[in-house]
């Protein structure tokens, strides 16, 4: 709590004056209250479930039932990360308690072999945990998991395999999402010094910005490969409104993935795909003026079509981070781009009141529409990327 107080105080100093000129809440106020809203929906989560073991936060259905799932959901390390990043922020001894509690929870998962997700739900949880705390437990889970994502690497096709699907439909399949696990294999090749995962991180980086993106730098959902000639069969957007549509949160994995890869890599490839992806995001005219984006760039119903509040975080967070590393003048549009989506988000329309919403922090996500599945609900990680967004920012203004 005191790097908040202090934070603020900067603010109503004046450090951060420019904010107040235009009528709006000064900017530290809005990532503070964001802050506290946060802390308490989730010491509130985390007491919820505290006595069931092995239970993980996961959504809210649309008829109030409050979902939950074990460690192999793919969304299972979010809500330990998120903790991990609270307590980082305010170190109290409740939010440390809670936060390795949940974090061991999804121990479990470092030996699957069946899921590409293992750097969401390892690198958000074990990564932070470790990143703070230093405790070789947790370098031990991440790494066992390294190994483990990649036995799902093939050589012949250059790519890891998203899915284990019906073959008739798919022979190799690798989604847009996949690009946000590469951090953890990254993070393996520095830590225990073995090559194949830098080889495997840039290869798979690589094939994605070959196959998956369009002349415009939208992206595909879904490239399937034809595992004999290691080229594309079929693309596909099957989370989206159509096979040629823009579905948001995959331009939001693809601006997060790519900014990543060039923050950890420095191949200048990846910065300028990261800022061409963030071209066609800002630059799209169905973009809302609010910056929250609807589910689909090309939904049919737009303007009445869903908002998706978990896009929405993870853009954020990619624009602040790719804002640190791109001095030109488009990184300032992309923060202010992150800015706006930050103060939407953190509105009575999408940010929940305490003790409401399930105990989660966002409201109005999508998760996938044309599935009939989580339509205008909480989501875990749109509350993980939407805190880590509100500390990336409270970061960066404190270094203007």
């Amino acid at each position: 709590m005191k790097k908040r107080v202090i934070f603020y105080l900067l603010a109503a100093g004046g450090l951060f004056a420019g904010c107040h000129t235009t009528g709006q809440e000064p900017l530290p106020a809005v990532i503070e209250r964001g802050l506290q809203v946060a802390e308490r929906q989730a010491l509130a989560m985390a007491e919820k479930l505290e006595t069931q073991e092995g239970k993980l936060p996961k959504s809210v259905a649309a008829d109030g039932t409050f979902e939950t799932s074990g460690y192999g959901w793919w969304c299972s390390g979010f809500f330990p990360g998120l903790l991990w990043y609270l307590y980082e922020e305010s170190p109290t001894p409740e939010l440390k308690k809670y936060a390795e509690l949940y974090t061991a929870r999804v121990e479990p998962a470092k030996n699957l072999t069946n899921t590409h997700d293992l750097g969401f739900m390892l690198y958000c949880s074990f990564g932070n945990g470790y990143r703070i705390t230093h405790n070789p437990a947790y370098r031990e889970v991440m790494t066992t998991g390294a190994y483990s994502l990649a036995t799902r690497y093939d050589p012949v096709i250059g790519a890891i395999k998203s899915w284990d699907s019906d073959k008739n439909k798919w022979q190799f399949p690798v989604i847009i999402d996949n690009m946000m696990n590469l951090e953890l294999l990254l993070w393996a090749a520095k830590e225990t010094g073995d090559t194949q995962f830098d080889d495997i991180a840039n290869t798979h980086a690589e094939k994605t910005m070959e196959h998956h993106f369009r002349p415009d730098f939208s992206s595909f959902h879904v490239v399937s490969y034809d595992t004999l000639s290691g080229f594309p069969h079929v693309k596909q957007t099957h989370q989206g409104f159509s096979d040629e549509s823009a579905w948001a949160r995959g331009q939001a994995w693809g601006l997060y993935g790519y900014t990543a890869m060039y923050r950890e890599t420095g191949n200048a490839a990846y910065l300028e795909l990261a800022r061409q992806i963030g071209k066609f995001i800002i630059n799209h005219p169905n973009l809302p003026e609010d910056k929250v984006p609807y589910w689909d760039f090309d939904a049919p119903d737009i303007p009445t079509a869903e908002r998706d509040a978990s896009a929405a975080a993870i853009m954020a967070s990619a624009f602040v981070d790719l804002s640190r590393l791109d001095d030109t003048p488009f990184g300032k549009e992309c923060l202010a781009v992150a800015e706006q989506q930050l103060r939407t988000l953190s509105s009575p329309h999408y940010l929940a009141e305490p003790g409401s919403n399930g105990h989660f922090i966002l409201k109005h996500c999508v998760g996938h529409l044309t599935g009939g599945s989580e339509i205008d609900v909480p989501l875990t990680y749109a509350d993980y990327y939407y805190v880590e967004a509100l500390l990336r920012l409270k970061n960066t203004l404190t270094k203007q």
